[in-house]
């Protein structure tokens, strides 16, 4: 009896040895011939917002690098919960990935309650963008800058309103952060991304709003928004002239909203390493950095591991900044 149990030990220890062996050939080969039809790219945001702009300028060069066409497929909604949650039940074989930010990665799990688990259910691929917010108000509004805008906030409690991309984005959040830090009372109002945000703005329905530079950029130009302060710690090179909220009466005052490509959990590594290294090398061309610049973003490059530690770090500090500006977790 116990030779014959060594024996079923043995047999079956060899049979999970194949199988394991067989089970990585398959990936490997899966990711050797990767990829052979379109992949779909899902931004959670309607067109027109920044996670948008940088997915389509991506997305249009991955296609022609990896000679497999790209959609962008727009799936808003919910914040970017909706597009989000897609992906991350989708079929982990590379073929539906996510144009990924801070607001529905980060900053909607830590202030409620949402369908996907950031660090569980998605596998970074790469970082591809930097891109400040800028704080915009509607021309019509006497401020004429960040000390003037908070003063004016002050003296009219709870009747200034400032749109963003839905509740949890990176633009609520931003005003959020803003509010907290001057003392002031605004009222939010949420919308199903920053593009129909900026179109309230830019038509007076809302008096201000924090948004990203390469979708406020051609009404900044126009003069249908004034643009006060941009919220990294540097001026943008697409608004040199524009101060950081920091600078300007608010220091401390510090966002720089991150974009990038992630996979559902489980994505073979070989696709991973490949997406990779075909976007790296997209985004460290100078085609790229120039067409990055015209909308106000910074190209952005990483590791996988590098990314997730990004991620990582994000949700240490914005679960800090949601705490300070007593935003409660729902």
């Amino acid at each position: 009896m116990k030779c014959y149990a060594r024996t079923v030990q043995f047999l079956f220890a060899g049979c999970c040895a194949v199988t394991g062996a067989l089970l990585a050939q398959g990936a490997a080969a899966q990711s050797a011939g990767y990829p052979v039809r379109t992949i779909r790219f899902v931004v959670p945001f309607p067109a027109g917002g920044v996670n948008d702009i940088v997915a389509r300028i991506v997305a249009q060069k991955a296609g022609e690098a990896m000679r497999q066409q790209w959609i962008v497929d727009n799936r808003p909604g919910a914040g970017g919960n909706i597009g989000t949650d897609y992906v991350a039940k989708a079929a982990a074989d590379g073929y539906t990935l996510l144009s990924g930010g801070m607001g529905s990665l980060v900053m909607n799990p830590l202030i409620a309650k949402v369908p996907y688990d950031t660090l569980r259910d998605f596998a970074p691929v790469i970082l591809t963008a930097k891109a400040p917010n800028v704080l915009l108000v509607h021309p019509s509004l006497p401020a004429q800058n960040v000390r003037g805008l908070i003063a004016l906030a002050r003296s009219r409690p709870g009747e200034l309103n400032y749109g963003s991309g839905g509740v949890g984005s990176t633009p609520h959040l931003s005003g959020a952060l803003f509010a907290a830090m001057s003392g002031i009372n605004i009222v939010h109002v949420a919308y199903k991304g920053s593009a129909p945000a900026t179109n309230d703005l830019v038509a007076g329905h809302v008096q201000m709003a924090i948004l990203g530079i390469p979708a406020a950029y051609p009404h900044i130009k126009s003069g249908r928004l004034r643009a006060l302060a941009v919220t990294g710690t540097d001026r943008s090179s697409s608004l040199p002239e524009v101060p950081t909220v920091a600078a300007s009466g608010l220091p401390g005052y510090d966002v720089n909203p991150w974009y990038g490509v992630l996979a559902p959990a489980g994505t073979p590594s070989g696709i991973v390493v490949r997406l990779n290294a075909e976007i790296s090398k997209i985004v460290k061309s100078a085609d790229m950095q120039e067409k990055f610049a015209v909308h106000g973003a910074e190209p952005a490059t990483s590791t996988p591991e590098e990314y997730l530690a990004q991620i990582k770090a994000d949700f240490a500090k914005w679960a800090r900044v949601i705490a300070d500006a007593g935003l409660q977790a729902r």
